[in-house]
C-alpha cells in the first residue's frame, strides 16, 4: 500500500534535510506506529504520504513515494485523497464546518461525490467511529475526543485504503486516547484499513500496533515487529524515546539475568513476567 524509495526532503527555509534517504514499505492492512524524538522527521513523512509535500509545502524533494500505486508527485492531493485519509494533531485545524454532518460532507462534496452517495457515506462513517448520536451537533460543542472522532469520520467517509494520523491523542486524556485507539483498531480489523500512526504515548501505541518504526534525524533507525523493536532499549533510551514502564521493567530484569523471554507490551503480560520471575526465585 505504501512504497517509499530513497526519499529525502529539504524545506526551502532549512539547511538540514527533514528526511534523509527513507526506504519503507507498508503492506495492506498493517497497523504501523511511528515514533522518535522531536525533529526526527515524523510529521514531514506523514505530509509526504498525503501529497501535501510536495504540492503545498515546497522544497527539494528526492526519491519516490507511492500510495496505493499512485506516485505522490505525479498525482495531486485530491487524487491521493481517494486512497489516503489524513488526521492531523489538532482537530481544530481541520474542522471547517459548524455542524458534524456538514463537516463529514465537506470532503465528499469537494470530490464531487453524488448527493445520494454522500448521505450513505456520512451514515456509514458515523457508525464506524461510534458517533452516530453526534450527527446534528455543533462542532463547537464537542469535546477534544469527539472532535478527533469527527476528523477520523471525515477522513474515512472518503473511503481511503490508508489512514495516516499525526499524534491524534496529543490533547486527550487517557480515556479519550483509549477511545481513539479502539476506534482505529476497529477500522483496521473490521474494514482492513491500513493504519499509520505517529504517537508520543508509546505505552498506548505499542498495545495496538503490530509494527514499530523508529525515526531519528530524518532517517529510519529501527523497523520491525513491535516486540523486536522494543528489545533495543539501549538505542531507544539513547535517542530519547521513552519506552513504557512495562518494557523498562522487562529490560531491567533481563539486565539482571532474571528474565530471558519476550518483551511485554501491556500490564497483563508484565504481570505474567513478574510472576514467573518470582516463582523461579522462590525455587
Amino acid at each position: 500500500m505504501i512504497q517509499i524509495k530513497g526519499l529525502s526532503f529539504l524545506y526551502n527555509d532549512s539547511k538540514e534535510p527533514a528526511l534523509n534517504n527513507i526506504n519503507l514499505q507498508i503492506g495492506e492492512g498493517e497497523f504501523v506506529g511511528i515514533v522518535g524524538p522531536t525533529g526526527a522527521g515524523k510529521s514531514t513523512l506523514a505530509l509526504c504520504l498525503n501529497g501535501v509535500i510536495p504540492h503545498f509545502l515546497h522544497g527539494e524533494f528526492y526519491g519516490e513515494v507511492k500510495v496505493d500505486g499512485k506516485d505522490t508527485v505525479e498525482n495531486d492531493c485530491a487524487r491521493i485523497a481517494y486512497s489516503v485519509g489524513s488526521v492531523f494533531q489538532d482537530p481544530e485545524a481541520q474542522i471547517v464546518s459548524t455542524r458534524v454532518e456538514d463537516e463529514i460532507a465537506f470532503g465528499l462534496e469537494n470530490l464531487n461525490i453524488p448527493r445520494i452517495e454522500i448521505a450513505a457515506r456520512i451514515k456509514e462513517s458515523l457508525e464506524m467511529t461510534g458517533i452516530s448520536d453526534l450527527r446534528d451537533y455543533s462542532t463547537t460543542q464537542l469535546s477534544g475526543g469527539q472532535k478527533q472522532r469527527v476528523a477520523i469520520a471525515s477522513a474515512i467517509a472518503l473511503r481511503p485504503k490508508i489512514l495516516v494520523l499525526d499524534e491524534p491523542t496529543s490533547e486527550l486524556d487517557p480515556k479519550g486516547s483509549l477511545d481513539i485507539f479502539n476506534t482505529l483498531q476497529k477500522l483496521n480489523k473490521e474494514y482492513s484499513i491500513t493504519i499509520v500512526v505517529i504517537e508520543q504515548k508509546i505505552q498506548l501505541l505499542t498495545e495496538y500496533c503490530s509494527r514499530l518504526v523508529v525515526m531519528e534525524k530524518g532517517s529510519v533507525l529501527l523497523d520491525g515487529p513491535t516486540r523486536n523493536v522494543l528489545a533495543n532499549q539501549e538505542i531507544l533510551q539513547k535517542i530519547g524515546v521513552n519506552s513504557s514502564p512495562v518494557t523498562r521493567l522487562a529490560y531491567m530484569l533481563k539486565k539482571e539475568g532474571l528474565y530471558q523471554g519476550e518483551f511485554p507490551i501491556n500490564v497483563e503480560e508484565a504481570y505474567l513476567v513478574v510472576s514467573k520471575v518470582l516463582s523461579e526465585k522462590r525455587r
